[in-house]
């Protein structure tokens, strides 16, 4: 059994100029699925957006750091298989990293380090992660692929497990 490292909160805080899938409407029925190896967690569905605010947060488990978090973004359809919207993923090995360091001796508010968008990342803008209220955490802007348009907005948070090593 993989040994759990903490948790990551996701906040799933909004779409912009998300793709326009139900064009009758000239809107769309978005929600997020994250995916970080086998584990799967969705957001809800917000009915005739493409920029939509979820402010929505979703925890996932860490026991290995070195995978990515995925995401993907889909319009929902009763009748129909629902369609892609675009995807996007990032590393957490930095976030992780940083988490899991003792910092009761930084200051609060404290960059610890900035990630500047690349071709190896979705990033849209550079990300800090930062040490604030005794806790790490980042903002996000990801920019999707496979769509002609569209970003997601996230905020990540880290959970220390009580007992576990750091």
């Amino acid at each position: 059994m993989e040994r759990l490292l903490g948790l990551l909160k996701v906040k799933v805080v909004s779409g912009v100029n998300l793709a326009i899938c139900d064009p009758l409407a000239h809107s769309s029925d978005p929600y997020v699925v994250i995916r970080l190896g086998q584990q799967k967690v969705k957001s809800g569905i917000k009915y005739k957006f493409t920029n939509p605010e979820w402010n929505e947060e979703l925890t996932l488990s860490i026991t290995n750091w070195t995978l990515p978090v995925k995401i993907e973004v889909f319009d929902h359809d009763t009748f129909t298989k629902d369609d892609s919207m675009g995807d996007a993923e990032f590393s957490i090995l930095d976030f992780v990293e940083i988490a899991n360091k003792d910092l009761s001796h930084v200051p609060d508010d404290t960059v610890m380090k900035t990630i500047h968008p690349d071709k190896d990342n979705c990033f849209s803008t550079e990300s800090h992660i930062r040490w604030k209220d005794d806790k790490v955490s980042q903002n996000i802007v990801l920019k999707l692929r496979n769509t002609d348009t569209g970003e997601i907005i996230l905020h990540l948070e880290w959970v220390n497990i009580p007992g576990t090593a750091r």
